[in-house]
């Protein structure tokens, strides 16, 4: 028999907080982490989440792509009536333009993605901590029915041990 020491006095506090915790949590109903409505982001929040969303997508880089070559071979094959001859440089200020906005705008977005990531990796510990400590005490509860089953099977065979040395002393058989 192996002996198992009850959980420490921070250990069942850290227990009891967390049941709490997961009990608020499902009287508030609240949504999961990251998975917020629409309605409690800001307006710059949606704004960002658009941005970052569309500049990070394939569609919008084949379309951009296709803007800027048309935008060149138009340029150079209208000789002097080009809008921006080579060297390009209004399609240059409209890149830093765009590339000045955006970036900004996706620094923001990934900014409130590592948020909700650090939320996510807390509650993720947060269980993580809570299931050990329930499997801690589930060992101790195990351990606990194993010694009074081996108490019990004890006392039955020095019952069995003690009946059978009464039998013992009675009248023998000839």
């Amino acid at each position: 028999m192996t002996d198992h020491s009850p959980l420490s006095a921070d250990e069942q506090h850290l227990l009891q907080h967390l049941r709490s915790h997961r009990r608020l949590h499902r009287e508030e109903r609240q949504p999961s982490l990251g998975a917020l409505p629409a309605n409690h982001l800001t307006w710059g929040q949606r704004l960002a989440d658009t941005v970052a969303t569309t500049v990070g997508s394939w569609r919008f880089i084949l379309l951009q792509s296709a803007l800027i070559v048309g935008w060149i071979a138009w340029n150079t094959q209208a000789g002097s009536q080009a809008w921006d001859p080579y060297p390009f440089i209004l399609l240059n200020l409209v890149l830093s333009f765009q590339a000045a906005y955006t970036a900004p705008a996706i620094m923001m977005s990934q900014n409130r993605q590592s948020e909700v990531d650090r939320l996510r990796s807390t509650h993720d510990y947060e269980i993580n901590v809570k299931a050990e400590l329930e499997i801690e005490l589930l060992h101790q509860k195990i351990d606990m029915l194993r010694e009074q089953d081996i108490r019990k099977l004890e006392d039955a065979l020095l019952n069995v041990s003690r009946f059978l040395e009464r039998q013992g002393e009675g009248p023998k058989p000839r």
